[in-house]
């Protein structure tokens, strides 16, 4: 779930013409993907039966296809749709006000239909000039995760509010969801005294927990994540070598915790290491070294050790 990219000199360069048209179709296909997928979710937690169940993404699928010819399928699948699009879109915009504050040449939100469990792969923006400061690098880097996490606690206590409690249901479905130290903070006061595995959570919450799992990972201190460029800010070239070493530590968990850390850690190492050179000696002031150590809290409660599992 890239969040925005930062084009290396020499490699693109100057103003592009916007396409909106292409801007609007990818939003437009990516509420009718999330949209299916929310139906599904709101049958499910409807009828009391877990969020996934093993035929859920072809049935989403399914949903999605007959989305086209009956626009009226998708409603009952809105609330988990707007509310993460929302999210996503929070996100993205808070690093293109902040390119737009800068003057930065940067697209809008590209959205990102796909057949996954969540219907998207999320949303990114295209810097397409230099960003030529650390302290433009910061402040674009660490609006996104701070204006998407501002949606995402709301979020979460609504869709917390419409949740239920049902014994064993976190461990009755095929796949498993970890609880994040936000989420639990968040359960504790909604709902006194119960164990995560006993709350159901309504599709709303379901589409935060999804906000709060892509704002974790677009906060690892690694390559062009946000976490990377907030690094870079802070300590310049040694990026690289605290990147390569924070992959590294990716390994272990996905050999002992969850496999799919695995393939961030390939996919974060091939595609996402090179990050273009600032040539600014400046340090940041101390009220961005306060929003860094922000970013760092907003990290501890955002991440999953073992965001998903499987059930036998």
């Amino acid at each position: 779930m890239s969040s925005f990219s930062v084009s290396i000199p020499g490699v693109e360069e100057g103003r592009r013409a916007e396409r909106y048209w292409l801007h609007a179709l990818l939003l437009i296909l990516t509420l009718v993907t999330t949209s299916a997928v929310g139906t599904r979710l709101s049958a499910n937690f409807a009828a009391n039966r877990p969020a996934y169940l093993e035929d859920d993404l072809y049935g989403a699928a399914l949903s999605a296809v007959h989305s086209f010819a009956d626009p009226a399928a998708i409603i009952a699948g809105l609330p988990f749709s707007l509310t993460l699009l929302t999210i996503l879109l929070a996100h993205e915009m808070g690093h293109y006000i902040a390119c737009v504050y800068y003057r930065i040449d940067a697209s809008l939100p590209y959205f990102l239909p796909a057949p996954t469990l969540i219907g998207t792969l999320g949303a990114f923006i295209r810097i397409r000039s230099a960003i030529t400061s650390k302290k433009q690098l910061f402040d674009v880097g660490i609006a996104g995760p701070i204006a998407g996490f501002i949606f995402v606690i709301p979020a979460l206590a609504i869709g917390l509010a419409y949740s239920k409690v049902i014994p064993g249901i976190a461990s009755q479905g095929d796949i498993v969801f970890a609880t994040p130290w936000i989420l639990r903070l968040l359960e504790m006061v909604i709902f006194p005294g119960v164990s995560p595995a006993d709350i159901y959570l309504h599709p709303i919450a379901r589409a935060a927990w999804v906000g709060v799992f892509a704002t974790a990972l677009n906060l690892l201190p690694i390559g062009q994540l946000d976490g990377g460029h907030i690094l870079y800010s802070f300590i310049g070239e040694r990026h690289k070598i605290l990147s390569r070493i924070f992959v590294a530590m990716l390994v272990p968990l996905g050999i002992f915790f969850s496999y799919s850390w695995l393939l961030w850690a390939v996919l974060l190492f091939f595609f996402g290491m090179r990050h273009p050179r600032i040539y600014d000696g400046a340090k940041m002031d101390t009220a961005r070294t306060k929003l860094g150590w922000l970013a760092l809290l907003i990290f501890v409660l955002s991440f999953m050790v073992a965001p998903i599992g499987t059930n036998g």
